[in-house]
Formats: structure tokens, sequence, C-alpha cells
């Protein structure tokens, strides 16, 4: 699904978040020590290579709700946004440190003269928060500020199921209707 809002493609797709050839960035789903884990964040440092780790190093540790950059490596995209989403229910206030990651994202993004980010569907997986409540916890305020970007033009939502990518389709389809 692709869609245009105040001049920025939003699309969600089913996919893997190490294979977005044609986007700038894409968003790493962080532990707090920005080490090789599992799911998006395992992916994206094994497709990186060793580099990754090194230059994280001295980013971290970070906080729920807090990014940072670096370079690609050997993923085939120029950068890497880090950001730690909340674990549901265990950090609080959860929705708006959900929303501080989407935002500080995006503004890491613009500070960079971004144009495209692929993100994953952050705190879904193994921290727990309900797909849709995060959807409605965090896209609100995503979109006022997408409304608002200089340098970003395309926003992917690379996400792990068929079902998810159906979840926000529906969702990005009545959120931006006129």
């Amino acid at each position: 699904m692709q869609t245009e809002y105040q001049g920025i493609i939003i699309e969600s797709v089913k996919g893997d978040i190490t294979k977005q050839d044609d986007l700038d960035s894409v968003v790493n789903a962080a532990n707090a020590q920005l080490l090789t884990g599992g799911g998006v964040a395992g992916a994206i440092h094994r497709a990186a290579g060793p580099g990754l780790e090194e230059a994280c190093k001295p980013l971290a540790p970070i906080s729920p709700g807090e990014a940072v950059i670096t370079e690609g490596f050997q993923m085939p995209n120029d950068y890497i946004i880090h950001c730690l989403g909340p674990v549901y229910g265990v950090d609080k206030p959860s929705d708006e440190l959900l929303r501080a990651c989407y935002l500080n994202t995006m503004q890491l993004a613009e500070d960079k003269e971004i144009a495209s980010i692929g993100f994953p569907a952050l705190s879904t997986g193994a921290f727990g928060y309900p797909l849709e409540e995060a959807l409605e916890d965090f896209m609100p305020p995503f979109l006022d500020r997408l409304s608002h970007a200089a340098s970003v033009q395309h926003i992917r939502f690379v996400l792990f199921s068929d079902q998810d990518a159906a979840v926000y389709e529906k969702y990005i389809e009545q959120a931006v209707s006129p």
C-alpha cells in the first residue's frame, strides 16, 4: 500500500528491513546498549557488519524514546537510526516514550537531510506493545510532524507479517483520508 500525505509518500509493506536498498536510512529497533540482539537489531547488525557495533559503542547506552544515528556500513542505506522503544507496561509512560522514538527519529533525519526512511514496528515484537495500540499512540503526532518535514519525502513501514502490514495499511488509509 502506498499513499501520499502532505506531499510525502507513506507506504506499508511486508519485508526485510535490511533489504530496503532504495531508502537513504532505516530504523533499528535497538536495545539500550546498541548491541546485536534478536529480531530487527540482530538482522541489522548482521547485515551491516562489525563496523556497526564499533560505531555504536560510544553512543550507548540510550534510554527508551532516545534515538541516535550511525552510518549504514555494509547495509544498502547511508544511515541507520537506532531507537530504543519502550517495553510495554514496564517503561512508563509507554505511549509518550513510543511517540518520542518516532519523533526523535524524524528529527535526526531532518538534521541529516535524509529523504527516505524505513521503519519497523517499534516495540511491538519482543517488547510487547499491542500493534493497534502502538499505531493509535504514535501515528497522529507522527503524521503531524510529517506535515512540517523539510527533507523527508518518503516513509516506508517495513513489517514482519502480512497481518501487520494489513493493520498498518488500514490505519494509514483511515488517518490520511480527507
